[in-house]
């Protein structure tokens, strides 16, 4: 059995992906394959990851778990998609840096099933933006409190997904940067729920039509619609294209308002994310999904 987790991370999906799978479930189940919500394993996982300690569960955990959160007869994949894995969003930050629990919050959760085959997503968002986006929901006492002493610089998601590819084991990673979202949507959901490029697949326009104005909306279903003939390629130059001229200025600008934060710091982290996001997709051990070869981010 393959169990896959998408584990976030916080403020880049909003539970789209979830979503998504749960609209192509029809076709999911068929081919072997749950898609299982967080309210059938909510507070079950907490309180196993709490027990075990970081240890793997017995064949009896094993069990319950699986007879609690399936709903089908002998899946062999099973996909779980939720931000939670990571903790509350004051979990982003920590003394030591950004997400510095990953590697070891992804081995607990292989651990809740170790006979089997466990893959991760995660989906990487620019570190400039990710904390004012994460900050309302933060309830443990504003800006300082979450960045926890951090210099806005320091926070580096090389050194995260290091940790990562260290704890996974072997075990498969994919990753991608949710600024690509609109343009790489479609083949993050196909190889969460390993769906083949001929197969049918619901919602596989869903971010690019957020961004999008009603006219350029209007033209993207005129031009892509469903020409199931399309190369990746083909599709992702005409998102890229419509995106550039009907993308909606509120969903793309952002207002960055944080103590300190000058554009020229705002512009550094920035760098800085494309240095990691560089060197993150030629680490050994990671799938990394890039819209294209000369990808920005």
């Amino acid at each position: 059995m393959q169990m896959v987790f998408h584990v976030g991370v916080h403020g880049t999906d909003g539970d789209r992906l979830l979503k998504t799978l749960v609209n192509n479930r029809a076709w999911l189940m068929k081919h072997q394959t749950e898609v299982v919500t967080p309210n059938r394993h909510r507070g079950l996982f907490e309180d196993a990851l709490m027990s075990l300690n970081g240890g793997r569960a017995t064949p009896e955990m094993v069990q319950i778990m699986l007879d609690a959160v399936l709903e089908t007869e002998d899946p062999q994949r099973v996909l779980f998609s939720s931000p939670t894995f990571m903790g509350a969003v004051g979990r982003a930050v920590s003394k030591e840096g950004l997400y510095t629990q990953i590697g070891s919050r992804c081995a607990a959760l292989a651990n809740l099933f170790p006979q089997a085959e466990t893959e991760f997503f995660v989906g990487l968002r620019n570190p400039a933006t990710l904390i004012p986006d994460i900050l309302p929901l933060f309830a443990g006492g504003g800006y300082h409190n979450l960045m926890q002493g951090q210099h806005p610089l320091d926070l580096r998601w090389r050194d995260a997904i290091r940790r990562l590819v260290a704890a996974a084991q072997g075990r498969r990673i994919v990753v991608w940067c949710h600024e690509d979202v609109p343009l790489v949507w479609p083949e993050v959901v196909r190889l969460m729920a390993d769906i083949p490029l001929d197969a049918p697949l619901a919602g596989g326009l869903t971010y690019l039509q957020e961004l999008l104005s009603d006219e350029g909306n209007a033209q993207l279903k005129s031009e892509i619609g469903d020409r199931d003939n399309l190369s990746i390629m083909q599709r992702r130059a005409i998102s890229s294209q419509i995106l550039a001229r009907h993308a909606r200025p509120d969903e793309l600008d952002m207002q960055i308002d944080l103590p300190a934060w000058t554009q020229e710091l705002v512009d550094q982290m920035t760098q800085n994310y494309r240095n990691d996001v560089g060197e993150i997709a030629v680490l050994p051990g990671v799938e990394f999904i890039l819209p294209a070869a000369s990808a920005q981010h």
